[in-house]
């Protein structure tokens, strides 16, 4: 049986094979995709690009795949299409995943698009993305069909429970029954340690390794540690950043304003062709170190659209310096993001970040301990990182704050592969979890409990007090579960309710049942997880609880029904996104 890998990026997604075997070595999938009506070329990148065609737009056969299909664009053709006509283009529907304001199972994609055209959800864009991979995987491999595999996918470290459940509701709708998630930034490691089979020599326990991923919408920020167990080399992910839309997307956007000031005055519908050409432009220039420059061309509005085609250009030096100076300035590993007023109305958008300075979102990041977490390594991940300056940039941010800390400079962790890192690591990760091998523990570095209620008469003036079950203690590890030993519970359905979390930090010596009877102060309450469980209601059912914690940090709580009750062998499952803290 193959293990999948599957990167489903913003901006590109790309997909990995890997044998059965430690020796057998991670390959890419080269996948077919229209490059132009009726042409079809096979590339180890599909652009994160769905063009929503007009009725009639072009013949049916001109759409044809190996396998079939044709019912959507897919990939390069889409993104060039897309950059031409206005308002067809579904792009960025991972970072409108994760985007907690917007109704992201409705039909909002593309947010520009005149009312009477068509329009998808993020999920069925994502949908659309996977269907496509799945199709090329299934044409290659007709014996071993994707289905049959064990897939692997990722997505940023700082997706919130909802985005990764969105995900998987969009791979199982391509497909993919239950696709194990992996955070983006592990498997681009895991992609290191893949190429670097002396890594145990390369590392020392106590090493920290920070992963710095740039994609084409989000940012991510990973601490791991190296730490000896046994007499063996462990890597340990011991903290996350938030959540920063803020990525290549924004990028795109200051190189087009850039070019914009260069040309005649451009309506909207100009500026968002031009924003789409710049993407394309800055992705060729940065890919191909050879390539001086890149054109830009947007037709003209009007009658005379050969006449009035306007054209510019992009060099590859101007990129540089507009992403150099613009995402990566020198900063002091102090300074906070920038926070601005808002206006109290704004348009229906994505929740970008205000502070568009890379750099200060990671000086924040590792110092929210308070004294700087100082790595000894930095591995860069992202198509981002593609351009040697940004690399060399980070590099020398981090160093000059190491040096202020009395710290030696971070060592680089050279990938060669930054746009394939993630979906090769995520293949070699799959490998690695069922044939066993090298994985990062991720245990949780923080005990949680659950509120129980207190059986008590009614009194006036005074609320049932509350108890606290340990459902995960300190260390557990990710892809874990546990039944809560020798307790039964009283859980109300059919009626809304809320469940009551509280963590701590201190405490590492309560294990799974153990139940405080009183909240102690180093136990502190986070937000309340409200539910409608099913059942009849304000019926009481009587059940044992069973927990289990997701490979990306988040916690199933399952109550079972017990035999000879009303609701025997029923299951309700409540999920609750564990915060990492560092």
């Amino acid at each position: 049986m193959l293990y999948a890998g599957i990167d489903l990026g913003t901006t590109n997604c790309a997909a990995a094979q890997a044998a059965p075997g430690e020796e057998a070595a991670v390959e890419l999938l080269a996948i077919p995709q229209l490059i132009a009506p009726g042409e079809v070329f096979a590339e180890t990148v599909l652009p994160s690009a769905l063009y929503l065609a007009g009725e009639n737009e072009f013949p049916k056969e001109a759409l044809a795949l190996p396998w079939g299909g044709g019912a959507r664009i897919v990939g390069r053709f889409a993104a060039r299409r897309g950059a031409e006509t206005l308002g067809r283009l579904v792009t960025s529907a991972k970072s409108w995943l994760s985007a907690a304001g917007a109704e992201r199972t409705a039909p909002i994609l593309p947010p520009n698009a005149p009312p009477e055209w068509p329009r998808v959800s993020p999920v069925e864009a994502s949908r659309a993305y996977l269907e496509h991979i799945r199709g090329a995987w299934d044409h290659l491999h007709p014996d071993e069909p994707l289905a049959q595999c064990r897939a692997v996918l990722t997505v940023p470290a700082s997706f919130d429970e909802a985005a990764r459940r969105l995900t998987q509701k969009a791979a199982e709708q391509a497909g993919l029954p239950e696709p194990v998630l992996l955070e983006e930034p592990q498997a681009a490691l895991y992609a290191w340690i893949e190429r670097h089979p002396d890594w145990r020599e390369r590392l020392r326990p106590g090493d920290l390794i920070l992963v710095v991923d740039v994609g084409g919408g989000t940012t991510d920020f990973t601490l791991i540690r190296a730490a000896e167990r046994e007499g063996a080399l462990e890597l340990e992910r011991i903290a996350v950043g938030d959540h920063l839309l803020l990525g290549g997307d924004n990028m795109d956007l200051a190189v087009a304003h850039t070019v914009a000031r260069r040309l005649p005055k451009l309506d909207t519908l100009q500026f968002q062709s031009l924003w789409q050409q710049c993407r394309l432009a800055k992705e060729a220039l940065l890919e191909d170190g050879s390539l001086k420059e890149a054109p830009v061309t947007l037709l003209g509005r009007g009658s005379s659209l050969i006449g009035a085609t306007i054209r510019g250009k992009l060099g590859r030096e101007e990129v540089e310096s507009i992403l150099v100076d613009g995402f990566f300035p020198r900063v002091s590993s102090r300074e906070a993001p920038e926070r601005r007023r808002r206006a109290a109305l704004a348009e229906i958008g994505l929740p970008y970040e205000q502070d568009a300075a890379i750099t200060r979102h990671l000086g924040h990041f590792l110092r929210r301990g308070g004294e700087l977490a100082c790595p000894t390594h930095v591995l860069f991940n992202g198509g981002v990182f593609r351009a040697a300056r940004l690399r060399e940039r980070v590099t020398e941010v981090l160093n000059a704050w190491l040096a202020e800390e009395g710290r030696p400079p971070a060592h680089v962790l050279e990938g060669d592969d930054l746009m394939h890192a993630v979906a090769r690591g995520a293949a070699f990760y799959g490998r690695a979890r069922h044939e066993g091998g090298i994985r990062i523990r991720g245990g949780i570095p923080h005990s949680y409990y659950l509120g129980i209620e207190t059986a008590m008469p009614a009194v006036p003036g005074l609320q049932p007090p509350m108890k606290a079950l340990t459902v995960v203690p300190f260390g557990m590890e990710e892809g874990t579960q546990a039944a809560v030993p020798g307790r039964e519970f009283a859980l109300y359905v059919g009626e809304p309710a809320h469940f009551r979390f509280f963590v701590s930090s201190s405490r590492k010596q309560d294990a799974v049942g153990d139940l405080l009877d009183e909240i102690p102060e180093d136990v502190e309450e986070v937000a309340p997880v409200e539910v409608c469980l099913e059942g009849e209601a304000g019926a009481m059912a009587r059940v044992t609880l069973e927990v289990q914690v997701t490979e990306t940090g988040v916690l199933e709580l399952w109550a079972k029904g017990l035999p000879g009750t009303a609701y025997e062998g029923r299951r309700w499952k409540l999920e609750f996104q564990l915060k990492r803290r560092q």
